[in-house]
C-alpha cells in the first residue's frame, strides 16, 4: 500500500537507452521507407534491419523499465505524491492520444466539407473545378480517383458491425472486473479481465480479415484520399487495441500473481482508462468512417 513518505527513484539506465533504440527505428523506418521508394541499388539496405533492430531493443527496454517499476511498486516503495504523479502522467498521456486522433479525424473532415465541395465548384471555385478536375462530382465516400480507377467503400454492418459490439461488451466486461477488484473479489476479476483480453484478440483477428475483404473489393491505399484516411484511423486505432491487448494481458497475469489490491491498484487502473479510451476511439471512428 502506498505510504506518505517520499520516494526518489534509483538512477536509471532505461531513459538513456530508450532514446537509442527510438533514434534506430527512426532512422531505419525512414531509410526502409526511402528504400521502398527508390532503385534497389540505391545503398539503403540496411534500412529494414536496422528499424526492426530498434524496435526490438526498445520492446525489451520497456519490459526492463516496466519489470523495475512493478518491482518498487509490489516492494511497498511508492508514495501518494508518486502515485498523483502517475495519474497526471497517464491522464496527459492519454490526452495526447486524443489530439493525435483528432489530427487524422480533422484531416478527414477537412477534406468531407471543404476539399470535395471546391473540387466540384462550389460557390466561387468553378474554375478550380474545371481546371483540377474537370467533371468531379461532390460524394462521400470519394470512390474514383482522378486517374479514373474505382474502388467500393467499406460497409458498415458487416465486420466493422460485429467488430463495434465486441468492443462495446469488452468495455463492459472490463467494468465488471474492475469492481471485482475494488471489492477484492480475485476470482471475478480474473474471469473478465481474460474475456476481455481474449474480446480484444478477436477484435484484432477480425480487422485483419475486414482489410483482406477491403483489397478484395479495391479499398488499398492507392485508392485516393478515401482508401488512405480509411487504414490511416483504422490501422492506428488497431495499434492501438493491440497496445491496450497487452497491457490488460500483462496486468492480468500480475493479477494472477496476486500483485493489486482494492487500494494499490494504478497500473491496473490505467490499462482500463487506455481500453476504455480506445473504445470511444472506435464508436467515434465507426460512425464518421463506416457509417456517415
Amino acid at each position: 500500500m502506498a505510504t506518505d513518505k517520499y520516494y526518489v527513484p534509483e538512477s536509471s539506465p532505461w531513459p538513456l537507452t530508450a532514446s537509442i533504440g527510438l533514434f534506430l527505428t527512426a532512422i531505419g523506418g525512414a531509410k526502409f521507407i526511402q528504400q521502398s521508394t527508390m532503385d534497389t541499388m540505391e545503398p539503403n539496405f540496411f534500412g529494414k534491419p536496422l528499424f526492426f533492430i530498434g524496435l526490438a531493443w526498445l520492446l525489451l527496454v520497456i519490459a526492463a523499465w516496466w519489470r523495475d517499476t512493478i518491482k518498487e511498486s509490489v516492494g511497498g516503495l511508492h508514495s501518494n505524491q508518486l502515485g498523483g504523479s502517475y495519474r497526471q502522467g497517464m491522464l496527459w498521456f492519454i490526452f495526447s492520444e486524443v489530439m493525435f486522433f483528432a489530427a487524422f479525424f480533422g484531416a478527414m473532415f477537412y477534406t468531407r466539407w471543404l476539399i470535395i465541395p471546391w473540387l466540384s465548384g462550389e460557390g466561387s471555385n468553378a474554375m478550380t473545378h474545371e481546371v483540377l478536375w474537370p467533371g468531379f462530382q461532390a460524394m462521400w465516400p470519394l470512390t474514383v480517383t482522378p486517374d479514373g480507377t474505382t474502388t467500393t467503400p467499406m460497409g458498415a454492418w458487416g465486420l466493422p458491425a460485429i467488430n463495434t459490439a465486441i468492443l462495446l461488451v469488452s468495455s463492459i466486461t472490463l467494468t465488471i472486473a474492475h469492481h471485482a477488484l475494488l471489492e477484492n473479489q480475485r476470482g471475478k476479476l480474473i474471469i473478465f479481465q481474460a474475456i476481455t483480453v481474449v474480446l480484444g484478440v478477436i477484435f484484432l483477428g477480425l480487422q485483419g480479415l475486414e482489410y483482406v475483404h477491403a483489397y478484395d473489393m479495391g479499398l488499398t491505399l492507392d485508392a485516393g484520399i478515401y482508401g488512405s484516411l480509411f487504414f490511416l484511423l483504422t490501422g492506428f486505432h488497431g495499434a492501438h487495441v493491440t497496445i491496450g491487448t497487452i497491457f490488460l494481458f500483462i496486468t492480468l497475469i500480475r493479477v494472477i500473481k496476486g500483485h493489486f489490491s482494492p487500494d494499490n491498484c494504478f497500473a491496473w487502473e490505467a490499462g482500463a482508462w487506455y481500453w476504455h479510451f480506445v473504445d470511444v476511439v472506435w464508436l467515434f471512428l465507426f460512425v464518421t468512417v463506416y457509417w456517415l
